[in-house]
């Protein structure tokens, strides 16, 4: 089932063994588009303390209660590695966020999750156990926050087409499919999907995604899923 992030912000973070926040943020990976952290608002139970969740620790997103049940209790939370607001997270950081917990990395293996396609909970072989000491350097860090993309220009081949307002995402996989586009006047301010694979790279210089479509193909593609919307 696919859901819109914005939709999830401010949502109750509940452990097993009781509650430990709200959802303030997501951090994905723009290149392979999947979500790889949520950020949890601690509150006043660790004051105001930032931390992250990987889709590892989540059990099961409840809509109606506004709330996403977590596989993990408070302690284990609580003693995890802490990141630094307003900072990016460092390639050791997730090592060590990693090691802590004791799951597999998801930047080792061809899969979206390292070793499959969902964010499994399975403890590391013993040899990915050895990967994970090393530091997998890359140049150029791919996290980046979903809160801090919204509102970002949409640009087309021959001209721009909107701004992001959301991001729907696949609640297994937690692999994001489609961003969402308030389109502004030249729609009739609508919102549309453009699917991810049709985005050629994000600007964070610019503030904005450049797609490879053009105007007349967003409008086919608006007016098809409208038709569809209204069946």
């Amino acid at each position: 089932m696919l859901h819109n992030l914005k939709e999830l912000y401010g949502n109750k973070l509940s452990a097993i063994d009781g509650d430990i926040g709200h959802i303030k943020d997501f951090y994905f990976d723009d290149k392979t588009w999947v979500v790889r952290y949520l950020v949890a608002d601690t509150g006043s139970w660790l004051l105001g303390r930032l931390v992250l969740l990987t889709p590892h620790a989540f059990a099961k997103l409840n809509p109606t209660e506004k709330t996403l049940h977590l596989k993990l209790h408070k302690k284990q939370i609580e003693q995890s590695p802490s990141i630094e607001a307003h900072k990016p997270v460092s390639r050791q950081y997730e090592i060590e966020y990693y090691r802590y917990y004791g799951w597999p990395a998801y930047w080792d293996g061809g899969a979206m999750w390292g070793l499959g396609g969902l964010p499994m909970v399975v403890p590391p072989p013993k040899d990915e156990r050895e990967t994970l000491k090393h530091y997998h350097h890359r140049d150029d860090k791919h996290l980046q926050s979903t809160a801090a993309v919204t509102g970002y220009q949409i640009q087309a081949t021959d001209g721009p087409l909107g701004r992001v307002s959301g991001f729907m995402v696949d609640a297994r996989s937690w692999a994001i499919r489609d961003v969402v586009v308030e389109t502004g006047h030249w729609y009739a301010g609508k919102e549309i999907l453009i699917a991810t694979g049709r985005i050629d790279r994000i600007s964070y210089e610019e503030s904005t995604v450049f797609v490879n479509l053009s105007q007349a193909e967003l409008q086919r593609t608006a007016a098809g899923q409208l038709a569809q919307a209204g069946a």
